[in-house]
């Protein structure tokens, strides 16, 4: 099943970013959940997920940032994009960023971006696949 995240999936959420750059579970801190609670009362914040038998398996967010350029239309970021290595290559996170840009049509974007810090070939083409492309924008990042 492919859904918004719900409040309390937040501990099958962390454990699924346990694989997304080798994090730690996080402590449950005061300071983890009003984050938790910051992001899931932003209407503009949409964690989206597969589930499996209760399980999150996949997930990616999808950010509706306002814009003024444009014709004042909005623009989607796309970010932690993951699926649990043990329920890859079965389409799961493509069906997460394709709900994903079903909310972004809907928010009446007129564009969707993505970074990848992968250089794998088949994560390029997965990306790819899924309708991106490395060719319109360049990205820069400054880590701070």
């Amino acid at each position: 099943m492919i859904r918004e995240i719900v409040k309390n999936d937040l501990d099958g959420l962390l454990k699924l970013y346990m694989q997304l750059h080798n994090n730690p579970m996080p402590e449950k801190t005061a300071e983890l959940l009003q984050i938790w609670d910051t992001i899931f009362q932003d209407k503009n914040h949409h964690v989206i997920v597969a589930e499996e038998d209760g399980k999150i398996v996949s997930s990616c967010v999808c950010v509706i940032i306002p814009n003024l350029t444009h014709n004042q239309q909005p623009y989607a970021i796309i970010e932690n994009v993951i699926t649990d290595e043990t329920f890859r290559k079965r389409g799961l996170a493509t069906q997460c960023l394709d709900y994903a840009k079903e909310i972004a049509i809907k928010e009446n974007c007129y564009k969707m971006m993505l970074l990848t810090g992968s250089k794998k070939k088949s994560t390029l083409d997965f990306y790819r696949k899924a309708g991106y492309n490395s060719d319109d924008k360049t990205a820069f990042i400054q880590w701070i």
